[in-house]
């Protein structure tokens, strides 16, 4: 059953020129998103950034009551995105009675977008 679903649409340039600043990069993504970055860019940055947002609004809260670093978006070996949930996005999607949340993030010269499905 569907517990919640979010999307986002994030301007790659904008996430390019925050990632310049390290204090932002350990503030936003965790160690593993962080070396998916160095290897896929501004737009890995901006489809982590845009994948983060849409799942906290699947969650039905944006980010009150759990940090940014608490939704991990991480890649099979396929490429393909998925969600791991820390501290307060876990125990929210607990509260909602769902077990997973389900992510497609896509980009294109200029933005990146994703949707998420909390089931």
């Amino acid at each position: 059953m569907i517990k919640g679903i979010g999307c986002d649409i994030v301007e790659i340039g904008r996430v390019e020129r925050l990632t310049g600043v390290p204090r932002f990069l350990e503030k936003v993504y965790t160690p593993c998103e962080r070396e998916r970055i160095a290897c896929g860019g501004p737009q890995a940055a901006a489809g982590i950034w845009a994948a983060k947002e849409a799942a906290a609004k699947a969650l039905g809260t944006g980010f009150s009551g759990f940090a940014l670093r608490d939704i991990e978006i991480l890649h099979a070996e396929s490429g393909a995105p998925f969600v791991r949930l820390h501290g307060g996005a876990q125990r929210r999607l607990d509260a909602l009675g769902g077990d997973s949340i389900h992510i497609s993030i896509s980009h294109d010269q200029h933005s990146a977008i994703a949707f998420a499905v909390a089931e």
